[in-house]
């Protein structure tokens, strides 16, 4: 018993440690081991007491929750006993902690209130296999099922897959290297290595996956959006936003990005997610990036934090994050903040940077209904040229040039289309917010991919100190989606300019493209890129995908054929159940004589009713005497049985059922899987 504990308290630590990609190994290790001792320490204390083994399942249950407590939850202990605090976050571990994770960008912060759910699984795996030990081949399955479970989270693949492999199939092979279970060593273990060659052959990746199916939890808040409050910044201007400080420049800082549009009003996307460890350069950001930080200190109120295009991580407090546009997002901040931000830029030459295309996976936000004579003032302001980056140039210097900035008191407000209608056709006055809002509409009528942003411009740094951002400083411009290099931000209202000192690297490399633009009269179009040919897939063999195929149907059958016992065994219930007369009584006793032998009875095949009561528990002896009673009659009486006949010789087998179900819960569950 102790040498197969210990295997299968290691099959089920291999499926724990297979969220280590979303939370570490680190912080795993313990909490996961913590569990599976108080499991050994359970048994081992049932075997030194054998009056405690029908109690063995609440006592390891009980063990592994104190355990977990201590390990994870020590700030919720008094003097080393739990709480009610620890007990609530028990429960949110049961039920909120696998949401929170998947609601999170991974690696998640290794809390104890998102990863407790690991353990909690691995405590359960541990607890329904000791209970299966009886069958070692069943006993694996709880484990199997967590391997799954953390398959679906975040699939291991490569050598990692099949390293994994390889240990849980050894931890298998020790489980069922009893003489009762060698029959199954082969073909258990044989599927372990299968599936690790599929992960290894597959890639990243699995084709389901619990994160992708779930959407992000964190509405928006119900605050005014930031673009609408440009002119009422502007006419307050002095108000100290926010300060920071770090070693690189930084032109301007975001708030929130727009990209839907219905003519009326622009709204962010609501793909929220709660920010982890760290994020990387997004996947479709192909050129070199450097990484960058700043310390922020922001007064006031509201959800919106200052951030870049590409953050990596912060540091002092614990926003949500909207990794395709870089907002980050404090919904319940009701002050000022500290943190430190910590982000990626790219690197590019302006010659690259002016012959780039623009990404077409790219899906516009909407332009609601166009009004008469902006669709042919888009084409009139790029000169007709295909969409790219040089002629996303050459519409900001179309508005740079046509249009002038409002100043003074009487400043223009909104961003529909009856406010940049007038603004494009009518007055050619404005201020950042509507042209930012016009270019994107413009771009996107041509092909341009664009968005809009809204936040600050940084002033020139001061010769020592942080840079103090004011109402002044509110800033709205569009971005363009560059291949390569991701979205790129412009400013046709020539608002964001300053000296070299207050521009970012990519504003420098951007300025340096606009610069050497030619006049939009000799402006030619860049070359074509070479067209791309995909070869046909010719037939053969394609063990890739074969291999993963066959994976998943030994893993089918696996849970057929241990789901089927069951099944078969209800399934003949139902038919016994339909028989009348002395047919009937017979099947009775048939049930009553199948479901004391699958609790381990010693039946015979020439056992009689009362011969079986003369040998099983007492709690069935009544019952079986009274199974014995209606045999008589409906078997050498000579008169047959009726309807009341087989009626009580089935009552007689359901209390022979209550009685059963008395009996320990580990001991039931091997009798619903007995195949006898």
């Amino acid at each position: 018993m102790r040498t197969r504990t210990c295997w299968l308290l290691a099959a089920s630590a291999v499926p724990g440690l297979l969220f280590a990609p979303v939370f570490g190994l680190r912080a795993l290790v313990l909490p996961v081991v913590a569990v599976l001792v108080a499991c050994w320490a359970a048994v081992e204390l049932c075997e030194r007491l054998p009056a405690l083994r029908p109690a063995r399942p609440a006592l390891a249950f009980l063990l592994g929750l104190l355990a977990l407590t201590g390990v994870s939850l020590p700030h919720t202990t008094f003097h080393g006993l739990p709480t009610v605090d620890g007990v609530r976050a028990l429960v949110a571990g049961f039920t909120d902690s696998w949401q929170l994770t998947l609601q999170s960008t991974w690696p998640v912060r290794p809390e104890p209130e998102l990863l407790l759910f690991v353990p909690l699984l691995v405590l359960f795996a541990a607890m329904a296999g000791i209970e299966l030990l009886r069958w070692p081949a069943v006993a694996v399955l709880p484990s199997l099922v967590l391997v799954a479970l953390s398959q679906a989270f975040v699939a291991v693949s490569g050598v990692w897959a099949a390293l994994v492999a390889l240990g849980y199939a050894a931890a298998v092979a020790g489980l069922l290297s009893s003489r009762a279970a060698r029959g199954a060593v082969v073909p258990t273990v044989a599927l372990c290595l299968v599936a690790g060659v599929a992960g290894a052959a597959l890639g990243p990746g699995p084709a389901f996956s619990l994160r992708d199916s779930r959407s992000a939890p964190a509405a928006l808040p119900r605050a005014a959006s930031p673009l609408s409050e440009v002119a009422t910044r502007l006419s307050n201007p002095d108000e100290v936003v926010f300060s920071h400080s770090g070693g690189v420049p930084v032109d301007r800082w975001r708030l929130v990005v727009l990209e839907d549009f219905d003519g009326v009003t622009w709204t962010p996307p609501d793909r929220y997610h709660r920010l982890g460890v760290g994020i990387g350069p997004p996947p479709e950001v192909t050129v070199p990036t450097a990484a960058h930080s700043a310390r922020l200190t922001v007064a006031g109120s509201g959800p919106w934090l200052p951030s870049q295009a590409m953050p990596a991580a912060v540091d002092g407090v614990a926003p949500l994050v909207d990794r395709t546009t870089g907002a980050l997002l404090a919904p319940d901040r009701a002050g000022p903040v500290e943190y430190e931000l910590r982000w990626w830029a790219p690197e590019v030459d302006p010659e690259r940077l002016r012959d780039s295309g623009l990404s077409t996976d790219v899906v516009p936000g909407g332009l609601g209904i166009v009004p008469p004579g902006v669709a042919d003032l888009a084409r009139t302001a790029t000169g007709g040229a295909r969409p790219t980056f040089r002629t996303a140039l050459v519409l900001e210097q179309y508005l740079s040039r046509e249009y002038r900035v409002a100043t003074g008191a009487d400043l223009p407000t909104g961003s529909g289309w009856p406010q940049l209608r007038d603004f494009l056709l009518e007055t050619r006055r404005g201020t950042s917010e509507q042209f930012a809002a016009a270019y994107v509409v413009l771009a996107r009528i041509v092909g341009i991919p664009a968005r809009l942003a809204v936040g600050y411009r940084a002033p020139r740094p001061p010769a020592g100190g942080p840079v103090v951002v004011r109402n002044r400083d509110v800033l709205a411009w569009p971005e363009v989606a560059v291949t390569g290099v991701g979205w790129v931000p412009l400013d046709p209202a020539g608002a964001a300019g300053g000296d070299d000192s207050a521009r970012s690297p990519l504003e420098r490399v951007t300025a340096a493209a606009r610069a050497g633009l030619p006049p939009p009269d000799r402006l030619p179009d860049p070359p074509l890129p070479p067209p791309t040919t995909s070869a046909e897939p010719g037939p053969g063999f394609d063990l890739p995908r074969l291999v993963p195929l066959v994976g998943l149907g030994l893993l089918a059958l696996l849970a057929v054929a241990v789901l089927a016992v069951p099944v078969v065994k209800a399934v003949r219930t139902w038919r016994r159940r339909r028989l009348t007369g002395t047919r009937g009584v017979v099947a009775a006793w048939c049930e009553a004589r199948d479901l004391l032998r699958a609790h381990g009875a010693p039946v015979t095949p020439g056992m009689t009713a009362r011969d079986l009561a003369a040998v099983a528990d007492r709690s069935v002896v009544d019952g079986l005497h009274r199974l014995a009673a209606g045999l008589d009659v409906a078997l050498w009486s000579g008169a047959g049985a009726g309807g009341g006949d087989v009626a009580a010789a089935w009552s007689a087998v359901r209390e022979i059922r209550r009685a059963l179900a008395r009996r320990p819960v580990g001991a039931r569950l091997r009798a619903v899987f007995a195949v006898r």
